[in-house]
């Protein structure tokens, strides 16, 4: 479905580079004018120059500055003249366990996952309102439900969760949809760094035996961000090949 999106205007988090930049070649193809931030600038140029088309940009913002990420939120709304879609998808990791946890490393993951996540949408949600019209998916993580080592991230994730759910009911009068995917175990630079028998025997876990392709995170964004999610709201969508079903990767 290549024109989904045409003429929309599309805002993502994080869209230099792994799930991010597949999320960003998605829209662009399936017709949106597409505006990603993240703080990797040299990933960014290469990500944009690589788009076809025409009318997409890259930002370098800190979404966890609250005045920077509405900043940029307001920006692209005032050059554009609209936002229809936001995509909260930027993040990191800290491990570790929670004794040895230091306070920055708590604080910089909520603020990028959680905080980001919160600025960009209450400043998208004011555009959204004026046409009666929007579609939100951010991200969480099926660490969401509890994982070892990611006091932070599960917290952040859950969040996120929290989040959209409560969000989707004060949009949904205004015609805004608020949805959050939880990725598996996706082929991105993140997972790419560990080898060898933790790798597999994380993939071991998983029921359909092998692990997700960014393209897989894309296709699901679009969906929930297409017409013909717009009765679906307040939602988990799990895209993880099974593992959330019961499985654990502890």
């Amino acid at each position: 479905m290549p024109d989904r999106f045409t003429d929309q205007v599309v805002l993502i988090t994080g869209g230099a580079q792994g799930l991010g930049r597949a999320m960003v070649e998605r829209f662009a193809a399936e017709g949106a004018r597409v505006h990603f931030a993240d703080l990797n600038v040299a990933a960014g140029e290469e990500t944009l120059a690589a788009l076809d088309g025409v009318g997409h940009a890259f930002h370098e913002v800190d979404i966890t500055d609250p005045s920077l990420a509405r900043g940029w939120v307001d920006e692209v709304s005032a050059s554009e003249g609209r936002v229809d879609v936001l995509v909260n998808n930027a993040g990191i990791i800290r491990d570790n366990r929670i004794e040895n946890m230091s306070l920055a490393d708590w604080d910089a993951v909520l603020a990028v996952s959680l905080n980001g996540a919160f600025y960009c949408t209450q400043a998208a949600f004011q555009h959204m309102r004026e046409r009666n019209y929007g579609r939100v998916v951010s991200f969480s993580s099926m660490s969401w439900r509890g994982n070892f080592g990611q006091v932070n991230y599960v917290a952040a994730k859950a969040g996120v969760v929290g989040l959209t759910r409560g969000f989707a009911l004060e949009g949904a009068r205004h015609g805004i949809t608020a949805n959050a995917i939880a990725p598996g175990l996706i082929e991105t630079p993140m997972l790419a760094s560990m080898n060898g028998p933790a790798r597999e025997k994380l993939v071991g876990k998983v029921p359909m035996r092998h692990t997700g392709q960014p393209e897989d995170i894309a296709a699901a964004a679009a969906f929930l961000c297409s017409p013909e999610a717009s009765y679906i709201t307040g939602v988990v969508l799990d895209v993880d090949g099974g593992i959330g079903i019961g499985s654990s990767i502890r």
